[in-house]
C-alpha cells in the first residue's frame, strides 16, 4: 500500500481547541449569542430586558443585532457588566434585498451604522455588505442562507473577507434542514468545504420574542449559541477567536475537550443524566469517516480526507458542530 504523507493545514483552528497542547493555559470558554433583536427593530422587548434574559440564563456575552440599527450598549454594560462577568457587544443585522430575496449580514462590534449596500446579484449584495462591515471595523457573518431560499452554496463560495456563516438559526422560518431539492445548511457546508472554501459554522437564536416562550411559532431565545475559547471576556479577543475557528456551535450539547494534532482529533462530551451521544466525523463530499457512540472519541487522520469536521447529536436531538480543519496531502 502506498504511504500517504499528509500535512494537516489548520487554517484557523478546530472548534474551540480546548485542550490543544500549544493553547495558552489562560484561555477559557465563553458562551454567547451573536444574533438577537430588540424593540429597536422587530423584537418585542427592550434592550435591557433582552440583556437581562441572557445574563440570567448563564450566557457570558451577547451581541445585539437590530435590523439596520446600531443599538447602544454602553449603558447596558454599565448596568449588567459591572462585575466583568458579562459583556454586551454592539452589532447590527445589515438587512438588504436582491429582488425578492432577503440578504442579511451581521456586523459584530461595528463601530458605526452600516447602511445596506445593494448590488447587481445575490453574491454582489453579500460582498458589498461584508466589505462595508469590515470597513466599519466589524466582523461579518452571513445569516440564515435558506431564509427565503435566498443564498446558495454557489453564492457563498464567491464571498471574500468572511469566515462565518449560520449553520443553525433558531428562527422557525429559516429552513435549516432544506427541502424540495434545496440542500440543508450542513449539506451547503460540505459543498463549500469540498470545493476548498473554508467557513466556520455558528449557531444563533435570531431571537425576537421574549414575552411568549410557550409559542412554537415565536423566534425565542435559548435555541442556539456558540462557545468560544478566548483569553478574556472582551470583544476583540472573542471575535478573533471566532475567526480562528476556536469555538463550537451548539443547540444543547456541551463539549468539555477538543484536542487536535497532526495525527488525530479527540473529543470529550459532558455527560447529562442518561443521555446518549453519537459523534460523527465527516470529510470530503459529506462522507462519514467514523462514528463513535462513547462520550470520548478519537479520529486518526489518514491524510486523504480533504477536511475533517465533527457533529455530536444526543438522544434528545440536541447537536453540537465542531469546526472543520482542511487537510492537504503531499
Amino acid at each position: 500500500m502506498m504511504k500517504v504523507r499528509a500535512t494537516l493545514v489548520i487554517l484557523l483552528a478546530f472548534a474551540a481547541v480546548a485542550a490543544a497542547q500549544d493553547a495558552p493555559p489562560t484561555r477559557r470558554w465563553y458562551k454567547g449569542n451573536t444574533h438577537t433583536h430588540t424593540l429597536n427593530s422587530d423584537g418585542d422587548s427592550t434592550p435591557d430586558e433582552v440583556v437581562r434574559w441572557y445574563r440570567e440564563h448563564n450566557y457570558d456575552f451577547l451581541v445585539l443585532t437590530d435590523h439596520n440599527f446600531l443599538t447602544s450598549v454602553d449603558g447596558l454594560n454599565a448596568l449588567h457588566a459591572a462585575d466583568e462577568k458579562f459583556l454586551v457587544i454592539r452589532g447590527e443585522e445589515v438587512s438588504d434585498w436582491f429582488g425578492k430575496k432577503p440578504i442579511h449580514v451581521n456586523g459584530l462590534n461595528v463601530q458605526r451604522l452600516v447602511k445596506p449596500q445593494g448590488g447587481t446579484s445575490v453574491a454582489d449584495v453579500l460582498q458589498r455588505n461584508v466589505d462595508a462591515v469590515r470597513e466599519a471595523s466589524g466582523v461579518p457573518h452571513i445569516n440564515h442562507p435558506n431564509y427565503g431560499w435566498a443564498i446558495s452554496a454557489e453564492d457563498l463560495s464567491k464571498i471574500e473577507r468572511d469566515r462565518l456563516f449560520e449553520i443553525y438559526n433558531g428562527h422557525p422560518l429559516v429552513n435549516n434542514m432544506g427541502g424540495g431539492g434545496a440542500p440543508s445548511m450542513e449539506e451547503v457546508w460540505d459543498i463549500l468545504l469540498t470545493g476548498g472554501k473554508l467557513l466556520y459554522g455558528i449557531a444563533v437564536d435570531d431571537a425576537h420574542h421574549f414575552k411568549r416562550p410557550w409559542s412554537a411559532d415565536a423566534a425565542r431565545p435559548g435555541q442556539g449559541w456558540v462557545v468560544v475559547r478566548a483569553e478574556k471576556l472582551a470583544a476583540p479577543e472573542l471575535l478573533a477567536a471566532m475567526e480562528r475557528g476556536d469555538f463550537y456551535a451548539s443547540t444543547g450539547v456541551e463539549i468539555t475537550e477538543v484536542s487536535v494534532s497532526a495525527r488525530s482529533f479527540r473529543i470529550s462530551i459532558k455527560a447529562s443524566g442518561d443521555t446518549k451521544y453519537r459523534t460523527t466525523y465527516i470529510g470530503r463530499g459529506g462522507a462519514i469517516l467514523q462514528t463513535a457512540l462513547t462520550n470520548e472519541s478519537e479520529y486518526l487522520v489518514r491524510g486523504d480526507e480533504g477536511y475533517v469536521r465533527a457533529r455530536v447529536v444526543d438522544s434528545n436531538g440536541k447537536t453540537a458542530w465542531l469546526q472543520p480543519v482542511m487537510i492537504v496531502k503531499k
